[in-house]
């Protein structure tokens, strides 16, 4: 169970709850697959077979599971269409907007027992000890949906959003323009500019070396002209690969061959998943403190921005 995507946020240090309380409130959400009448379902399912908070060496892992019916708006207008021709046809004259409207919520009372379901799982990561909450999401929008869920077990969440001095755009701008990562960072291949200005461009490198004379020229004359860096591709200790977004967002988070080849003696499948939690976790805890101390540090909470 490799995350693929980090959203840190920050719990209180440390966070006063035990994982047997933790379990408790969870089965207050716990997952039931979609009804035929249900549009989405969603809840807690245990990660690995054994109950709802899967706990390796102090840290934590949950797992939200979504069922989704799939039942596309050009279908369902489609039909309301044909029916409210037939009923134009019959009557004379054609439905109004409350009949389209009801129309509508008949065919989707008719068509979503027929629709497909979609699921899917998100991961969430928890280090009690300091103070770390870590969602597998490609964006804050996406890790909501885990942290409401959460809310509504927990009858609300003391969680915050973990801060930096230096704003992720800055920070990136600045290592891009002189060609230097920080301190234990690598720059990668790829890297997107954003205008500042009301013409929204963009300029995109993919594979390419950023730090070569001519690509690192160009770059620097983008950010003169006031492009902004938009994310950038990093590389941790050489231990994990990542993209950093403007918004402080970690995305394509990849573990490299060095902290994977740590499982490659193991058969068991409850020790690999076991071996795999509690890599992710060691690799986590070191990694986000680095992170923000390259970000000029982590501003304390209730502390002025």
């Amino acid at each position: 169970m490799w995350f693929r995507n980090l959203q840190p946020y920050r719990l209180p240090r440390p966070w006063d709850i035990a994982p047997d309380v933790l379990e408790a409130r969870l089965q207050r959400g716990l997952f039931h697959p979609c009804g035929s009448l249900d549009a989405i379902s969603r809840g807690w399912s245990s990660p690995r077979d054994a109950g709802l908070v899967h706990a390796v060496g102090g840290h934590w892992f949950l797992q939200l599971t979504v069922d989704e019916r799939l039942l596309p708006a050009a279908v369902v207008r489609q039909e309301v269409t044909e029916r409210a021709a037939r009923q134009a046809e019959a009557q004379g004259y054609p439905p109004g907007r409350k009949t389209l409207r009801e129309m509508k919520e008949r065919v989707i009372e008719e068509l979503l027992p027929r629709a497909f379901t979609r699921r899917r799982r998100t991961h969430v990561w928890i280090d009690p000890g300091n103070g770390w909450l870590g969602v597998d999401a490609g964006s804050l929008q996406k890790a909501e949906e885990a942290l409401e869920a959460l809310r509504d077990c927990l009858d609300g969440l003391p969680l915050a959003l973990a801060r930096t001095r230096v704003s992720p755009a800055t920070a990136m701008a600045n290592w891009l323009a002189s060609g230097e990562a920080p301190a234990g960072f690598t720059i990668d291949r790829d890297c997107e500019l954003k205008s500042t200005s009301g013409e929204k461009s963009v300029v995109r490198y993919v594979r390419h070396p950023l730090d070569g004379g001519g690509i690192g020229d160009e770059i620097r004359a983008h950010l003169s002209a006031g492009k902004s860096p938009a994310r950038l591709a990093l590389t941790w200790d050489d231990r994990l690969s990542f993209l950093l977004t403007e918004k402080g967002e970690i995305r394509r988070l990849a573990f490299l061959d060095v902290v994977r080849e740590e499982t490659d003696n193991l058969e068991n499948a409850e020790d690999i998943f076991d071996a795999e939690c509690a890599l992710q976790a060691g690799e986590f805890a070191r990694f986000l403190p680095a992170l923000f101390e390259a970000l000029g540090g982590e501003i304390a909470e209730n502390a002025p921005a």
